[in-house]
């Protein structure tokens, strides 16, 4: 398994660089074809609405929004052209979690960045990237909105709890697995964490990644801290450049049982994170 096809999620935000640097850079490792995709999402406009907004606004409107596409290509064009990867360009109609989700699975992996709530946001866009790893049914990169991220992987940490997601996102990270340079299986709070962790946390699935040729320890830590940010402390600590996780679904009141982790690290996190669903 590797990573021949990427995705990347591009628009005209200045975090958009950034998260564009990181996609180039993963598909020159990976040997990957990089395709950038742009969404022309149009502003929701209710249907007691239409009839008040004149011809001209929402001309202007699609004037804007064609402006806005020609200056995102311009951007991937400028960002791709001297790299040496095989690109190809999209820019497509509709709402931006279902296009992105749906241009997703005809791909290995998809390239996304965290949400910036201090960016203007078009309708659908308070829950990017969050719906699109529970939808879209590939391993999903997302890049923090602050930072510069030239190198991805070499360093990679696993948080395991033994579930089916984060197995799924072991199996989808598995590129990243084999190529780095160092892989910690973490585990928080074992003895209040899914059943089936084994004796020594970590240990089964670091003997199972090494019949893959990845050399993994095994790490664990009880602690008061909420999951996600002793999982972001211990990032810091050993240089991790690469967070891989299981995302959680889960109705809400689950979700404040089991302390939110994938929302907290959504929205705190310090390094790239690799998420399945």
């Amino acid at each position: 398994m590797t990573y021949k096809d990427i995705l990347v999620h591009v628009d005209t935000l200045e975090p958009c660089k950034a998260r564009l640097a990181a996609a180039i850079n993963l598909a020159k490792a990976f040997d990957s074809r990089l395709t950038g995709l742009f969404v022309r999402a149009t502003p929701y406009i209710p249907q007691y609405a239409e009839a008040q907004i004149s011809p001209e606004i929402l001309e202007a409107q699609a004037r804007d929004l064609k402006r806005i596409a020609s200056e995102a290509a311009k951007t991937f064009k400028a960002a791709t052209e001297s790299s040496g990867v095989k690109t190809e360009w999209r820019s497509i109609e509709g709402d931006s979690l279902d296009v992105i989700s749906l241009q997703a699975r005809y791909f290995d992996l998809v390239v996304v960045g965290q949400g910036n709530p201090e960016d203007i946001l078009l309708p659908g866009d308070r829950n990017m990237p969050d719906d699109v790893i529970m939808t879209c049914g590939r391993p999903t990169l997302v890049v923090p909105y602050v930072g510069k991220y030239p190198v991805i992987g070499r360093n990679v940490m696993i948080a395991w709890d033994a579930s089916a997601t984060a197995t799924r996102a072991v199996h989808d990270a598995m590129p990243f697995l084999k190529a780095a340079k160092a892989v910690t299986v973490m585990v928080v709070n074992p003895m209040t964490t899914t059943r089936g962790i084994g004796d020594l946390p970590g240990a089964d699935m670091a003997a199972h990644l090494a019949r893959h040729g990845v050399k993994a320890e095994a790490d664990h830590v009880q602690c008061d801290l909420e999951v996600g940010d002793m999982l972001l402390s211990r990032a810091a600590d050993k240089g991790v450049d690469l967070i891989v996780m299981g995302a959680y679904g889960h109705a809400r009141w689950r979700e404040i049982v089991l302390g939110g982790v994938t929302d907290h690290i959504l929205n705190h996190m310090t390094v790239p994170v690799l998420m399945s669903h």
